[in-house]
């Protein structure tokens, strides 16, 4: 490797810390000496990478991963493939897109090592902004929207209806002929969405918001529901289903337990809970089948059809403002930080 690339720049974290802006202020952007790359390991040079939810669980302790520490945070991001191991060669100099939850270094720095299976080749007219936050996103809105169909719904209940995943959902749910409920915390971001044009919104600040919700789950014949929320929402997601309903946890936004869940709706009424985990459901799809998923979200995101929202850019020295900028208005889109 080239001196610049043992010098390596990246966001740090030296201590899980559960208070939020605790976490935040103790990240420092240092320099991070990086190893020899396994046979089939890719070193990536990074253009992008977004912060997630996930990994604001994650500099929190909360998340359902932990690594070893000093850790370099972020979980996806996109950039060039400078260097590969000696087992495939067929990464060297592509474009690619790159998630990973393994017990290794980030993507918050200059350069990533990445297992090159992880590694999606992206497409010459998709730009390094929107290929940052290509891996987690569309593939997860992709799954639930093909698990509804394959659930013979017509209609489908989400919950924080403001943020990129949300938006991604009611995109594919309209090209598949689905209808959406969603569900928001404020009246503004209510507001919001129906100056837009979308269609059965709810703002669960309402005092009769879960009667609302009911009315509308049955008139639709909402069967599904995807919460990214947690806690006593998904109770009150199951509660409001018609019968043998089934509620998809696939977040944990609330950070805590979930709960409200009406036993007899789960003996008598055969409704259920059940899980969707991104990495099991890639590793299920066959090479072929995960490459034609993902030209066509490609695809889309080229034409316009899918677009993920970014508020702002930052360097990875301005890792502090970045993230206290995302905190504050997670619905405002995607953060970026670069080289």
């Amino acid at each position: 490797m080239t001196e610049e690339i043992l010098n390596n720049h990246a966001i740090i974290l030296n201590e899980y810390n559960p208070n939020l802006v605790r976490a935040i202020l103790g990240l420092k952007i240092s320099k991070r000496e990086l190893r020899e790359l396994n046979g089939n390991e890719v070193l990536i040079r990074m253009e992008a990478a977004p912060c997630n939810p996930s990994d604001i669980a994650f500099i929190r302790g909360g998340y359902n991963i932990k690594k070893k520490l000093p850790a370099i945070p972020g979980f996806e991001g996109a950039g060039v493939v400078v260097k590969t191991g000696d087992n495939d060669q067929s990464l060297s100099g592509k474009r690619v897109s790159s998630f990973t939850q393994s017990d290794a270094d980030g993507t918050w720095a200059e350069y990533f090592i990445s297992k090159a299976e992880d590694c999606i080749v992206i497409k010459d007219g998709l730009n390094f902004e929107q290929a940052a936050s290509l891996s987690i996103n569309p593939f997860t809105a992709y799954g639930l929207v093909e698990m509804a169909l394959n659930n013979n719904c017509s209609a489908i209940i989400q919950n924080a209806g403001g943020g990129q995943i949300a938006a991604f959902i009611r995109t594919l749910a309209d090209l598949k002929g689905l209808q959406t409920i969603n569900i928001v915390r404020k009246e503004e971001s209510a507001n919001s969405l129906k100056a837009a044009g979308v269609s059965h919104v709810l703002d669960s600040s309402r005092i009769n918001f879960k009667e609302e919700l009911k009315t509308l789950a049955f008139q639709l014949n909402a069967t599904m529901a995807f919460d990214a929320v947690g806690s006593e929402q998904t109770g009150i997601l199951l509660q409001a289903m018609p019968p043998r309903a089934k509620v998809v946890l696939y977040g944990g936004l609330a950070g805590g337990l979930i709960g409200g869940i009406e036993p007899f709706d789960i003996i008598f009424r055969d409704k259920k809970l059940i899980g969707f985990n991104l990495t099991e459901w890639r590793s299920a799809k066959s090479k072929a089948d995960f490459e034609k998923i993902s030209n066509q979200l490609q695809d889309w995101m080229i034409g316009g059809v899918l677009k993920s929202q970014i508020q702002a850019i930052f360097k990875l020295d301005e890792v502090v403002n970045g993230l206290r900028t995302y905190i504050k208005s997670m619905s405002a889109g995607k953060i970026l930080f670069v080289p």
